[in-house]
């Protein structure tokens, strides 16, 4: 799991409630192709999810595991497993 800046920009946004897409570029002063693509990889990391009438409306909410990664964020980058890290506080 590589998480970059602009995603935890992104799982903050997130904590506010739900959100499109569309209105969280603007929110983290990032390119909208970019918030997108971020948007869709944290989806595959389990760190949000697409809700929604469909999973193509564009709107996204922070799951348990991405509340983990924020309240861990500090440590990122000083744990050789920050997945592992995550998921055990999930799970805790």
């Amino acid at each position: 799991m590589l998480l970059r800046p602009l995603d935890f920009a992104l799982l903050d946004e997130l904590t506010e409630g739900r959100n499109l897409g569309a209105n969280l570029h603007m929110l983290v002063d990032a390119s909208s192709p970019y918030t997108l693509e971020r948007l869709s990889q944290l989806a595959d990391y389990g760190l949000v999810r697409r809700v929604g009438p469909n999973e193509n409306a564009g709107l996204y909410e922070i799951t348990p595991l991405g509340e983990a990664a924020l309240a861990h964020r500090e440590e990122y980058g000083e744990v050789d497993d920050f997945e592992a890290l995550i998921e055990d506080a999930v799970d805790e």
